[in-house]
């Protein structure tokens, strides 16, 4: 008996949970849901991931069947920088019309905004871009799981931020 394609199952799983994320909302759709759609078992789900938090950090995977998918439609005979801009209007075209905006953004910490106040975090990536006004400072970090990044304020005036 030939042995399962695990990626095509997990992939199953991921294609059918944005989908649904995108049709549905994030907080619509039911683990239940997810497995119907993609036509897999409820052991299958948990066998690759914990929860649907879990489903959040696989958009990875969504934008690499795409570009699986659009390679197989590059024109042979366009320039490398005609088939790159052409590879990213067809992937943006797919995140607007198949992505939640809502769920580009880091979730975790918007969703946590309240229980963070007045507490020390640590966050992970770069900056972006750092700017001042007057006696405030903008950085903008960027961690690479988002569109939407994390803005810090803070003020100038405080030692610890002291150029």
């Amino acid at each position: 008996m030939p042995r399962k394609n695990n990626r095509n199952t997990q992939g199953r799983i991921i294609a059918a949970a944005w989908k649904l994320f995108y049709e549905n909302g994030y907080d619509e759709t039911t683990i239940e849901d997810i497995v119907f759609e993609s036509q897999t078992s409820r052991g299958s789900f948990y066998h690759y991931f914990s929860g649907k938090d879990a489903l959040i950090g696989t958009l990875a995977y969504v934008f690499d069947d795409k570009y699986e998918q659009l390679e197989k439609e590059i024109d042979p005979d366009a320039s490398a920088v005609d088939a790159l801009i052409w590879l990213n209007h067809e992937l943006f075209a797919m995140i607007e019309s198949q992505i939640s905006m809502e769920l580009l953004t880091t979730r975790e910490l918007k969703d946590r905004l309240e229980e963070l106040q007045g507490k020390e975090i640590c966050l992970q990536g770069w900056i972006r871009n750092h700017r001042k006004q007057k006696n405030i400072g903008f950085i903008d970090f960027f961690d690479g799981t988002c569109f939407k990044n994390p803005q810090v304020v803070y003020d100038e005036s405080i030692d610890a931020y002291a150029a």
